[in-house]
């Protein structure tokens, strides 16, 4: 891969009132069943806490991240990110991918075609007439191998997946790393590491949904955002990118400056209404190193996630589809916009535009990436 990717030479609410991140200490990690996969495959839960009141529950099925506890300004604690209860409701609403690990090829293909080196390939179509997150059965729906990962300042888990040539269509053997890190400075921190035995393409992200008041309680409507580009790839009514980057300015896309998500949701702009929201790349400056990009701040609770990145795009998801039938964790039924995603990806359906950062690992290549989620109260 080239550019961005650069593959290196190598008042509580009813969601604070019922969470429960534990008691505050050390660093700590607890590893214990959580029911099986389809097939009869055992799945594991971690839960890692940093002492400071931020904890994380991830599961190996789909290297999901479950729940992502946080202090608000006042010390009290609340799951901040959208999820499930058990394995078979992963497995029943896999479509909203709530905190799965992405891949082999996050976002779209348009068509599920790709031609690479002058052999043309087929992904499974599984939106529309389009490839989605890698194709009918993506990373999200494997049961990933856990390794428990601690250092001086951080605790985590690291997930590895190999998946063999062919799978979903895709040429190459990819063996695939991501690393889950808390730290002590409440950051969670993923590192992917990816490398192929015959050339391939690939864009690899996590798919949580934030709601910083609290899971369950409410639209991020409200929640006011900063996202540091300059433009943005405008999309056809099958969230496919029509090819070149329009500028932000002028439009309901511009949030160079804080702006409240639905300040500008419901504008008459045909982008908007097509996607029923937000459900598109933001392109980035300076990809390949790791530099802050983006800023939320619900203003209720006074919690703050900022995000950094080293890849050239982050897709900003509104949960536009969320339409009441799946009920989340806490019990409450997830509706439209009651999250928001901040996606760090390279661009939707690359192997089809010569012009976008190139997704293409080759062997004796390594692609390395880090994306971190900052926490933090004010």
């Amino acid at each position: 891969m080239t550019g961005a990717s650069l593959p290196a030479a190598a008042g509580a609410s009813p969601a604070e009132a019922e969470v429960d991140a534990g008691p505050r200490g050390p660093l700590s990690l607890r590893r214990e069943p959580f029911g099986t996969a389809p097939g009869g495959h055992p799945v594991e839960r971690f839960t890692f806490a940093n002492g400071r009141g931020v904890q994380v529950q991830m599961i190996t099925y789909g290297a999901i991240l479950q729940t992502l506890h946080a202090p608000d300004r006042h010390g009290r604690i609340a799951n901040v990110t959208l999820g499930l209860r058990t394995v078979d409701d992963y497995v029943a609403h896999s479509g909203p991918y709530f905190g799965a690990t992405i891949g082999r090829y996050a976002n779209r293909i348009a068509g599920g075609r790709f031609t690479l080196d002058g052999t043309s390939y087929q992904i499974p179509v599984n939106n529309g007439p389009h490839a989605l997150h890698g194709g009918t059965v993506g990373f999200d729906k494997k049961v990933w191998q856990a390794t428990e990962v601690r250092t001086a300042d951080s605790i985590g888990v690291r997930f590895g997946y190999r998946g063999p040539a062919g799978e979903m269509g895709f040429p190459g053997a990819l063996t695939t790393t991501a690393t889950y890190t808390l730290n002590t400075r409440d950051e969670l921190v993923i590192s992917y590491l990816a490398t192929t035995d015959a050339p391939t393409v690939l864009n690899l992200t996590n798919h949580a949904y934030f709601n910083l008041a609290g899971e369950g309680s409410g639209t991020v409507y409200d929640h006011v955002l900063t996202i540091d580009a300059p433009g943005y790839l405008p999309t056809d009514a099958a969230s496919i990118p029509l090819g070149p980057v329009a500028p932000v300015a002028g439009t309901p896309f511009d949030f160079n400056r804080a702006t409240a998500i639905g300040a500008r949701i419901r504008d008459d702009d045909p982008q908007l209404l097509m996607a029923r929201g937000y459900d598109h790349t933001y392109v980035l400056d300076r990809p390949g190193r790791l530099r802050r990009v983006a800023v939320a701040r619900d203003p209720r609770s006074g919690r703050v996630l900022t995000v950094a990145t080293d890849q050239p795009g982050v897709q900003l998801y509104t949960g536009n589809f969320l339409d009441g039938s799946i009920a989340g964790i806490s019990g409450r039924a997830y509706r439209q916009s009651d999250g928001f995603c901040l996606e760090t990806q390279h661009f939707p359906d690359s192997p089809n535009h010569p012009a976008y950062p190139s997704t293409v690992l080759r062997p004796g290549e390594r692609f390395t990436s880090t994306t971190v989620y900052g926490l933090s109260a004010r």
